[in-house]
């Protein structure tokens, strides 16, 4: 069962698709959308973060980081970013211990699902039903977009 609303994200330390150290906490006094995806390059998880990246001027706006996690490689992550142009952060989670932490692993792969972690490192929303296509635009609407 996913993290419950109310929880307290799990910190983590991985590599981003450059290479580069990324932790949650790094983005403290922030809110992060924390997504969870299945796999680099497929169809859904393509629609999914093309949702976030045409949306991304609106999060920037509101001070929103977006992070997009899945057990795909640095590799993976890179040639990902740059075929779809996104403008934010892939965090390799090649070994699954970021999924595990926030109970989404499912078989070698990321489930499809959401946190929006308040400015303290509390999960105030948890979206596990996702329609890949409007998941960035319906985050908006529900967070006062």
């Amino acid at each position: 069962m996913v993290l419950a609303a109310g929880a307290q994200a799990p910190n983590f330390t991985a590599k981003d698709e450059a290479g580069n150290s990324i932790s949650l906490s790094d983005f403290q006094g922030r809110t992060v959308v924390l997504y969870f995806y299945p796999k680099d390059d497929t169809p859904g998880c393509t629609k999914e973060a093309q949702g976030f990246r045409d949306a991304f001027e609106e999060y920037q706006g509101k001070d929103i980081i977006v992070l997009g996690v899945s057990m795909d490689d640095e590799t993976s992550h890179k040639m990902f970013k740059e075929k779809y142009g996104l403008p934010f952060k892939l965090v390799a989670d090649a070994d699954g211990s970021i999924a595990r932490a926030y109970d989404v692993e499912g078989d070698g792969y990321a489930k499809r699902v959401t946190y929006i972690i308040n400015s303290n490192g509390g999960i105030d929303r948890v979206y596990e039903k996702v329609q890949t296509d409007s998941h960035a635009k319906d985050i908006l609407a529900e967070i006062g977009g």
